[in-house]
């Protein structure tokens, strides 16, 4: 009898926030896969129980090696694109960055797909999306505003990209438009920045970008795979886009207090003023998630907790603020 070998899933950005959970938990399945990750941003560290795992190979390079890919996604059956620059903030200081590790790097990973017909690819997408769209909680078929952010234009780019390889090339795709996400393996956000200060500079002060009102809706990591898992699994649409968020939403002030309090701290705010924090900075992002809850999803972990666990995390893992891996 002819033994099948059995296909790999690829994971892009492994050694990520998102995508080390999530190859922690298809690990767990039983599934054989490849991660890649050229570990400018990831922790090689996230990989410490994966790499101890036989059904798991890690490979270290950067998505704009086309050629490499090409080699890499051979007998692939399914891939999972998180690789992306997702520095919001700064984007304007590094414009090529998102033009390269966003919109090349996704168009070198649908090429290796179709040089080795493999259909299926999962994209993790944003809120910044949206825009600077007025329609809350907002729904994934709202008109897409002006672009606020580089980063968000490089995203909405590889969205359609990744849905013209589905009507030409009969690729399938689950598209995951973000909030921020909270949670274990966190390692750059407005907890993060803000624990550091407090932390390493100064345990009486904390300095807020804007005006503190900003009202934002997060997600936690665990809420965040167990979406992506449950629709992979029963939506098959040949695009399949979907909002994931919380059910609410609180203001950067609210998240500082919560932070402070977890910290035994009681720091004098203060603030940059205005209402965003930085250029392209939405002032409330809250998405709809009702197209995902039919499925049979709902989120578990409220905002405040997630907050809370994100801080104890960091608590733990405090070699993350060292710049080396």
């Amino acid at each position: 009898m002819i033994k099948i070998k059995k296909k790999s899933i690829i994971i892009t950005g492994c050694a990520g926030f998102v995508g080390s959970n999530l190859l922690d938990e298809l690990l767990k399945k039983g599934n054989k896969i490849i991660g890649i990750d050229n570990l400018s941003t990831g922790q090689i560290r996230f990989l410490t129980k994966a790499l101890k795992n036989k059904n798991f190979k890690f490979i270290k390079m950067d998505l704009l090696n086309l050629s490499k890919l090409k080699k890499i996604f051979k007998n692939a059956s399914f891939v999972y694109h998180l690789a992306a620059n997702a520095d919001i903030r700064f984007g304007l200081n590094h414009p090529k960055k998102d033009l390269e590790q966003n919109a090349i790097c996704t168009f070198n990973v649908l090429e290796a797909m179709r040089f080795n017909s493999v259909k299926k690819i999962v994209f993790t997408s944003t809120a910044p999306i949206y825009g600077d769209n007025k329609t809350f909680p907002t729904p994934e078929n709202a008109s897409l505003s002006n672009q606020t952010s580089l980063y968000g234009a490089s995203k909405l780019y590889c969205e359609g990209l990744i849905q013209s390889y589905c009507e030409g090339y009969n690729f399938q795709s689950w598209i995951y438009r973000f909030v921020s996400i909270l949670g274990n393996r966190y390692t750059h956000g407005h907890v993060y920045d803000f624990y550091k200060q407090l932390i390493f500079n100064n345990k009486k002060k904390l300095y807020i970008l804007g005006d503190g009102k900003q009202k934002k809706s997060y997600l936690n990591v665990k809420d965040c795979i167990s979406a992506i898992l449950i629709s992979t699994k029963k939506s098959k649409e040949k695009v399949n886009t979907f909002n994931l968020g919380c059910d609410g939403y609180i203001n950067v002030k609210k998240s500082a207090e919560i932070i402070s309090k977890k910290l035994n701290l009681n720091p004098k705010f203060l603030f940059s003023g205005g209402k965003t924090g930085w250029i392209g900075d939405q002032p409330f992002v809250y998405l709809s998630t009702n197209k995902i809850k039919k499925l049979g999803w709902k989120n578990k972990i409220s905002i405040e907790n997630s907050v809370k666990n994100t801080v104890d995390w960091l608590n733990n893992n405090k070699w993350v603020f060292k710049k080396s891996k």
